[in-house]
């Protein structure tokens, strides 16, 4: 259970700026609460106490963003071009923090692989990591996003593109290629999210 030190109104701030309902406390003692995402933040005079099942994102506004993920993402296609799945994890010192597959349609394994890796950073932004170390198992992706290969085709170009500006977002940021077994959870919820008929 997170506990930050801080000013109560500077907090209270930080989240109506992120659009997080605040609502009057329940006991003399609390100043107010906040509900967001499977997690409370509590006020009292001199901090804020963050409890539940997912107190990441809650904290980080609270800490006004922060902190370093380590970022997973797989793409799936079956039939190259066929139907697509994307699956993506977000690990901290804490365990994982985040984690989503989804079908995306008719794709070749390349559009997966940086929708994966864009839905990916967007789930890091979006918790307010400053810092993201992103593993990958696609070596041509990697090595197009960071500039060691050229990519050719103008679908995938623009899609570099929009990964350098999500890039961009975070103070620290790296990029590696990494073998399919350390790279196993996103590439599971990839397919469970190809295999999902529903």
């Amino acid at each position: 259970m997170p506990t930050i030190d801080c000013d109560p109104a500077a907090a209270r701030s930080r989240l109506e700026e992120a659009n997080v309902r605040i609502e009057a406390g329940n006991t003399d003692h609390e100043r107010w609460r906040a509900e967001r995402d499977g997690a409370v933040a509590v006020a009292y005079d001199d901090k804020v106490v963050v409890q539940g099942s997912d107190p990441t994102r809650l904290t980080n506004l609270l800490n006004e963003g922060g902190g370093r993920a380590h970022v997973y993402f797989d793409g799936a296609s079956r039939g190259n071009p066929g139907p697509g799945a994307v699956g993506w994890c977000l690990v901290t010192s804490d365990g994982v923090v985040a984690e989503g597959g989804e079908r995306i349609g008719r794709v070749t394994n390349n559009q997966a692989e940086y929708a994966a890796l864009i839905r990916a950073l967007e789930a890091a932004d979006e918790y307010g990591f400053d810092a993201v170390d992103v593993r990958g198992d696609s070596e041509l992706i990697v090595k197009q996003v960071r500039g060691e290969w050229n990519a050719n085709d103008p679908e995938l170009r623009e899609k570099r593109v929009r990964v350098r500006e999500l890039l961009e977002r975070f103070d620290r940021w790296s990029l590696a290629h990494v073998p399919r077994e350390i790279n196993d959870r996103a590439d599971d919820l990839a397919n469970e999210a190809l295999d999902d008929r529903n």
